[in-house]
């Protein structure tokens, strides 16, 4: 593999980091742990000042045991010993760096998509830092590839829910989401086929959604304690997220009052939303193989919504990994740069203008790479 050259963050602010775990948090539901409890892992990202971290000690981007998991999953030529002698394994992020003297910064929150990591999006994370927000990264215990607590516990993914994951055989699903790719008829008309296909095939990722909304809010209540010095609730909370992520940006909005907009990347909106009507501005990042799924946010709603469709993508290139994996059947045949600055750029003009309200609108640009739509 290449060497890997990580995107470096453009805003006014260097980048600090810290990782904290809500051990016990509740009751774990998952089958095969039940009589667990729960415990939810958090990486923040902040901004500090340029002037402040000279000198520190930047933070590892992938740990030996997250190596090994990315290379089995997803085939990449990761290597822990290669790339930390290299010099490749570190995030441009510095730890426990200093905060911005008398400054609160608005929150927002980040979840990974299935069997993704917690660091699975970091350089947009940074990037968001660097411009003057927290941003928290939310990791889904069992069902990240990976989770990693601070007490040195390791959790990896929970092969068994492979076998619980669909109501029928993947060969069935695939199929069907096929037909519903090809569907003719309005938006709607197709929102509620989608709807009824999770519906009678997904009740498992269905119901997922509401735990990994408890993980955000357990992560999220954790900071209101703790960190209320350097973050500004006052304004509410964005959220973000990739795939299965994304559709938790989804529900947060429709369930909590707190979650003022929300960013889905990629993910088809599962969970139960009868008779929701999303009230809060929405937008949705997609590639081109996946927007014939994703329409329930787009024609049930009462606020602003858009969509940015990226040319040349596949759904895992939307992570870190489109920076790591040459297999263009992974992550598509865009170039990974592009990618990075068109979705920081989308989440910076979405954010900047519903959560910190400094502009009227969000300029979302179009262009031979990207379809922006209004809705």
């Amino acid at each position: 593999m290449k060497k890997r050259e990580n995107p470096k963050p453009t805003g006014k602010y260097a980048v600090g980091t810290f990782t904290y775990t809500v051990y016990n948090d509740r009751p774990e539901v998952l089958k095969e742990h039940e009589n667990e409890m729960r415990s939810v892992a958090a990486r923040v990202y902040y901004p500090a000042p340029k002037e402040k971290v000279a000198g520190l000690k930047k933070a590892r981007y992938l740990s030996r045991e997250m190596t090994k998991a990315i290379k089995k999953a997803y085939f990449a030529d990761v290597n822990y010993d290669r790339i930390e002698a290299n010099g490749e394994n570190l995030s441009e992020c510095y730890i426990d760096a200093p905060h911005v003297p008398g400054q609160k910064f608005p929150l927002i929150v980040f979840s990974h998509g299935y069997q993704s990591y917690r660091e699975g999006n970091s350089f947009l994370c940074i990037e968001l830092a660097s411009r003057g927000y927290v941003v928290i990264a939310v990791c889904h215990s069992y069902e990240a590839l990976l989770t990693e607590l601070d007490d040195g516990t390791v959790i990896p993914f929970e092969n068994r829910i492979k076998k619980w994951m669909y109501n029928t055989s993947i060969m069935k699903v695939s199929k069907e989401m096929s037909r519903l790719k090809k569907m003719k008829g309005s938006m709607e008309e197709k929102a509620a086929a989608i709807d009824q296909w999770q519906k009678s095939c997904c009740s498992y990722l269905n119901g997922r959604i509401k735990e990994w909304e408890k993980d955000t809010l357990a992560a999220v209540n954790y900071a209101k304690e703790h960190y209320s010095d350097f973050i500004d609730f006052s304004l509410g909370i964005g959220v973000s997220g990739h795939s299965m992520g994304g559709a938790v940006a989804y529900a947060l909005c429709q369930d909590y009052d707190d979650y003022k907009c929300g960013i889905n990347i990629d993910g088809v909106l599962f969970g139960e939303h009868d008779g929701k009507v999303m009230k809060k501005p929405y937008l949705q990042i997609d590639c081109r193989g996946n927007i014939e799924l994703i329409y329930r946010g787009l024609v049930q709603k009462e606020a602003p919504a858009y969509r940015v469709i990226i040319e040349g993508m596949q759904h895992i290139g939307f992570s870190d990994l489109k920076h790591a994996i040459p297999i263009r059947f992974l992550v598509g045949k865009a170039d990974p740069d592009m990618v990075h600055e068109i979705v920081c750029q989308c989440h910076m003009e979405f954010f900047d203008t519903y959560l910190k309200g400094s502009k009227e609108k969000p300029e979302l640009k179009a262009g031979n790479e990207v379809v922006v739509e209004n809705f």
